[in-house]
């Protein structure tokens, strides 16, 4: 795709040539509102809902229970603003993480001036809590939970389907969520194994294109609308539908499922051999989590600054990411929630691998980040 070695799928990957080539018929193909009753409606409505069988196959769920958004950040928001509502027969008290992303901590932290109150439950050293904890937090009065499958910086995978069985077993009638936007084709699941009520997906994660995203909400639950106005996606988020992303979206979707047993194996590979030359190379590194989704390594090297060593990686051609790409110049809140130390967190960066990453990408990042460590610590 370009000269440069990206390393930074966890912010967002390249749009595939399937994916590109199905936004493209969309646009020039594709002229008519899918709410138009014509034929160019008709026929835009057609690949709007083939999309959606797509993701919903990839997700292993019914077409009904996929509503379009235009991202995974909206898709968030929306599942927390209808979940309290939802739920509110039981109370105003919500059950989440301390390492959510902003996505859902700052929706939720808006509800605290509503009255709600939220219990952030914290995680282990391993980047990710225990079912036990999070269980422990659930009142009689909590109308939600929201946990992420995949933690976006460290790749720490959460017990989310043991949380949704303790729920269930206790009786209680909170909705679960979770933000399974880094997880989504990465690690083997379904809304169904889960137990969840709502679950996010993105599609510029998955190799389709920035301002596509899905919410699933199981077949069922009766949300409120996000968005008024001309009752489109079944009258739960008005708008005229961005049907070549969504085209787009769904094709990544399909293709994404077809190799992910491959992708899988491939980038775990990758992760493994990155591992073993940063130890041969760069031996000051720290692996932060061990043991979570391959696809996202989190390493320091403590005593150095990230964002320096970021600007030499650059220079040479490589993109990493220093914590979340949506969360710039501020420390990881998700390494602080960890207990990593403060030098630790400084020297903190983010390697993200996708199926379209080579051995010599891997290479070229360990060589980088080596020549940078050396010529920074004789500074």
């Amino acid at each position: 795709y370009c000269k440069m070695v990206y390393l930074d799928n966890a912010a967002t990957t390249f749009v595939s040539p399937a994916a590109a080539r199905a936004a493209v018929e969309a646009m020039t193909e594709l002229c008519g509102n899918p709410s138009s009753t014509h034929a160019p409606g008709r026929a835009a409505k057609a690949a709007l809902e083939k999309a959606r069988g797509q993701v919903a196959s990839a997700l292993c769920c019914s077409a009904e229970e996929v509503i379009f958004t235009s991202c995974g950040t909206e898709a968030d928001n929306w599942a927390i603003a209808a979940g309290v509502q939802a739920g509110r027969r039981l109370g105003h008290h919500v059950v989440t993480t301390a390492v959510e992303h902003d996505a859902v901590l700052r929706p939720l932290q808006q509800l605290t001036t509503r009255g709600y109150e939220v219990t952030f439950v914290a995680p282990g050293r391993d980047g990710a809590v225990t079912a036990q904890d999070v269980l422990a937090a659930v009142r009689p009065d909590t109308a939600l939970v929201t946990v992420m499958l995949v933690n976006n910086e460290t790749g720490a995978v959460n017990p989310v389907s043991e949380i949704s069985r303790g729920l269930r077993a206790a009786g209680h009638g909170a909705l679960l969520h979770t933000d399974a936007v880094q997880g989504f084709l990465k690690l083997p699941f379904t809304p169904a194994k889960l137990g969840v009520d709502l679950l996010s997906v993105s599609g510029h994660k998955i190799h389709g294109p920035k301002g596509s995203g899905a919410l699933y909400v199981r077949k069922g639950l009766h949300l409120q609308p996000f968005l008024q106005g001309g009752g489109q996606e079944r009258g739960l988020r008005s708008g005229t539908e961005a049907v070549p992303a969504l085209c787009a979206f769904g094709a990544a979707a399909e293709e994404g499922a077809a190799c992910m047993k491959e992708s899988r194996a491939r980038i775990s590979e990758l992760r493994h051999a990155a591992e073993e030359l940063l130890a041969g190379k760069v031996p000051q590194a720290q692996v932060l989590v061990s043991g979570g989704a391959d696809d996202i390594l989190s390493l320091s090297l403590p005593g150095y600054r990230s964002e320096v060593l970021l600007n030499c990686l650059d220079a040479d051609g490589i993109c990493v990411s220093r914590s979340s790409a949506c969360r710039k110049g501020r420390r990881s809140h998700v390494l602080e929630a960890m207990g990593v130390p403060a030098d630790v967190i400084d020297g903190a960066i983010r390697v993200s691998f996708s199926r379209y990453n080579t051995m010599e990408d891997v290479s070229a990042f360990v060589d980088s980040l080596a020549a940078a460590a050396l010529r920074l610590r004789h500074r």
